[in-house]
């Protein structure tokens, strides 16, 4: 189960992401954390720009649903998306 936040109709909750795979996927649970497999390289953004991409489709919310919270330039972030409840979250991480 992963652990996580709800609060003011948004979820708050810790990736840890895998740069450079061979595509971008969710995982699944790992630790209490969501775990994500992101194609791009962690270079100028874009592992994190990927990982914002994948998270509003997966969600059905728009990009600017999606913030990074903390750990920008770290493997381990928490994220934060408007609209999603903690059910959501946990009928994603399979």
């Amino acid at each position: 189960m992963i652990k996580c936040i709800e609060k003011e109709a948004a979820v708050a909750f810790i990736v840890r992401v895998v740069p450079r795979a061979s595509k971008s996927e969710i995982v699944g649970e790992h630790e209490g954390n969501l775990k994500v497999r992101i194609s791009s390289p962690p270079v100028d953004g874009a592992a994190n720009e990927e990982l914002k991409r994948l998270l509003a489709k997966q969600f059905g919310v728009s990009i600017s649903a999606v913030e990074i919270v903390y750990g920008h330039s770290s493997k381990t972030k928490q994220i934060r998306i408007a609209g999603v409840t903690a059910e959501q979250l946990q009928s994603v991480a399979g």
